[in-house]
């Protein structure tokens, strides 16, 4: 390819080949970025189409209809119960040598992404037996400081402005999470939400027993919770939307009209991508490629001991 006139015509002080070099490398560049800025702005154009060429939702004014979102890693980074448990342990609530018998538990789960149902009993008896006798007062006065400390600035902007959309549209919306109920709703209070649906820990006259009500609020329990607040509230679950990160709430999202993968593990993405679901990914600041049309208590000695299990292999580490 013959180099253009421009690049012939001037004395240089350097070689003659040096000077071919270096202008014919700013000539490709300068082609280069028009190339890319031209792709930039088609597929700017084929988004905006693409949003355009979607039905309204959430639809305003739709009360029948509500949202259900996951809490880790979906509205907030992390797990609340990790977060929850550093602030107890900072308080000295419990010593270490009290999580040395669920520990193993956790790092089980951490290494082998494996909810191994014996090992998460035995973190759970482990957990709760570490606050029996505590007053929930006492705890959800504690879940208020340790939001501010721990969990204020970990929510993700992109999830809290879906939520943002179904509560301007006139809609409900609620948490569901495997966290305690009382620090769910701490959560929930302060981001403006309807409410939460969480784990509930037995008390009697305002103290803990050391026991569940039924069992954690996880997998399909989220979808009964869902499923029997709906009815409750009178909604068409048809007209509700669901968020979740995690391949445990498929039996949530399967449960509505309008299910959503948000930061999705790698089975939740593939299950979203295989039936069309829409999804969308804050992690690295940017949403993802949309995929399909939309169909549109307190354990909080739950959360600390299971939570300090983890920072504490955090540091042994």
């Amino acid at each position: 390819m013959a180099p253009p006139g421009w690049l012939t015509t001037r004395r240089r002080s350097a070689t003659a080949r040096s000077v071919l070099a270096g202008e014919a490398a700013a000539e490709a560049a300068r082609k280069t970025s028009q190339q890319l800025e031209q792709e930039r702005e088609e597929a700017s154009a084929a988004e905006a189409a693409a949003e355009a060429a979607e039905p309204e939702f959430p639809v305003v004014g739709d009360t029948r209809a509500a949202a259900f979102f996951d809490l880790d890693n979906t509205v907030m980074q992390g797990a609340a119960i990790f977060h929850f448990g550093r602030g107890l342990y900072k308080r000295k609530f419990f010593q270490r040598r009290e999580l040395a018998r669920f520990a193993w538990a956790q790092v089980w789960f951490r290494l082998a992404s494996v909810e191994d149902p014996e090992h998460m009993q035995e973190a759970r008896d482990s957990a709760l037996s570490i606050v029996k006798g505590h007053r929930v007062s006492e705890l959800m006065s504690i879940g208020e400081e340790i939001y501010d400390e721990y969990m204020a600035d970990r929510i993700w902007p992109g999830t809290r402005a879906l939520a943002q959309a179904h509560l301007d549209a006139g809609q409900k919306v609620w948490l569901v999470t495997a966290a305690p109920v009382e620090t769910a709703a701490i959560i929930a209070r302060r981001l403006g939400l309807t409410g939460a649906l969480g784990t509930v820990a037995e008390s009697v006259d305002g103290v803990y027993t050391g026991k569940l009500v039924g069992e954690l609020l996880h997998g399909p329990a989220k979808a009964e919770a869902v499923r029997a607040l709906a009815a409750a509230e009178g909604l068409d679950l048809a007209r509700c939307a669901a968020y979740s990160d995690s391949h445990n709430d498929i039996p949530m999202l399967s449960l509505v009209g309008h299910p959503y993968a948000i930061n999705p593990d790698t089975k939740l993405r593939r299950h979203a991508r295989d039936r069309d679901w829409r999804l969308r990914d804050y992690r690295t600041g940017r949403k993802a490629a949309k995929v399909g049309i939309p169909a549109a208590a307190g354990v909080g000695a739950l959360a600390g001991g299971t939570a300090a299990a983890l920072a504490l292999h955090r540091r042994r580490r």
